[in-house]
């Protein structure tokens, strides 16, 4: 097991991290979600052993490796900008921590092999990177971190520069191969469809702290705060202000939602509602959905969707609908939400309870 214990990491005067406390347990999938800049690079070096905390500790196994360099830790790690010996065949590529770890050949060549096999590599196993596409050389770098047989696996948005059917591929086959290996996994993505196809735990990072961890659809049904909901949407989450009175939240301009059932028992008064871009139709959803009328100011198609952004009484909010829509700029219309699907927050930023619906 991987612990984290109050950890710090200050650059000159900026906090890169505040105060992680994390618990990752081995053969585990761990996800850390959140925009550039949000922490995660500077939190995988401290779980390296690259950055040594201000504060706090790091424990493997139950073992204080706060200060230990990373030279004496099992530890593989692959970066989102691959890094392969251009002198060196992909084999001795895979090979080279083997290698400089007095591995026999036997082992050596059983070991690249079974990495080769898992990562479609063993056509190219004599070929220089320099001979390779960029995906290929990608896998390269992550079968020699798959032959280090590592404890503790840091891939750091390695699936970044991959064209669209091999990050797929991968996203499928990553956790089932580490997996195997009995090792920590934490993989660093700013993108939270691929936390959601990933699956495992994630913590979602804003500004160097972690706002959530647990597992994956637990941390996305359930965000604890507003800044953890907002990571967690992409295209960014639709944020109104509502005060609650008896039976119904009502905006500034009169636009009246239902209360859902599971938010029955909070008290009257200002909250934010927050509603997920896909949680918006240009159709009714059910007898109870609720129409939000508006003006589209811009809509996007991109093939099997469409982004509509549209302009209501109490600000513009993005939603995301199958199939081509096409609409003018001040286009009428209507969207319909259903209200067991909003987000509720309070002003602070703090849940007031727990989103029951299993739709995502």
């Amino acid at each position: 097991m991987l612990e984290l214990i109050n950890v710090s990491k200050n650059v000159g005067r900026q906090a890169h991290i505040s105060n992680a406390t994390l618990k990752l347990a081995r053969g585990s999938l761990n996800v850390l979600l959140g925009p550039t800049l949000s922490g995660k690079t500077s939190l995988m070096r401290l779980m390296a052993g690259l950055d040594k905390p201000e504060t706090g500790q790091i424990r493997m196994d139950g073992q204080d490796v706060t200060g230990v360099s990373v030279r004496h830790r099992g530890v593989a790690m692959v970066y989102q900008q691959f890094i392969n010996y251009p002198s060196m065949t992909v084999f001795e590529n895979i090979a080279s921590p083997l290698r400089l770890a007095g591995v026999g050949q036997a082992d050596i060549d059983q070991r690249v092999g079974e990495a080769a096999r898992l990562l479609r590599l063993e056509p190219y196993l004599q070929r220089l990177p320099a001979n390779l596409s960029g995906g290929q050389q990608q896998r390269t770098a992550l079968a020699r971190a798959l032959v280090k047989r590592a404890g503790l696996v840091l891939l750091d948005e390695p699936l970044a520069n991959l064209d669209y059917k091999l990050r797929e591929e991968l996203r499928e086959e990553l956790p089932r191969i580490f997996a195997q290996s009995a090792a920590v996994l934490v993989y660093a993505t700013t993108e939270p469809a691929e936390a959601l196809l990933l699956g495992g735990n994630t913590g979602t990072l804003s500004e160097g702290r972690i706002t959530q961890f647990g597992p994956t659809a637990e941390v996305y049904r359930n965000p604890e705060l507003l800044i953890t909901a907002r990571t967690f949407s992409d295209p960014p989450l639709n944020v109104l202000a509502f005060n609650k009175h008896g039976p119904n939240f009502v905006s500034q301009n009169g636009l009246l939602l239902p209360v859902a059932r599971h938010f029955s028992h909070i008290a009257d008064g200002p909250y934010q509602l927050a509603i997920r871009p896909h949680h918006l139709s240009i159709v009714p959803l059910s007898g109870h959905s609720v129409s939000l009328a508006g003006n589209v100011v811009v809509s996007e198609m991109t093939g099997s969707e469409s982004f509509l952004h549209v302009q209501i009484s109490d600000g513009r909010i993005i939603a995301l609908v199958r199939g081509v829509e096409r609409h003018a700029p001040g286009d009428a219309i209507r969207l319909y939400v259903d209200p067991e699907k909003v987000l509720v927050f309070g002003v602070d930023g703090s849940a007031t309870g727990r989103f029951l619906s299993r739709a995502a």
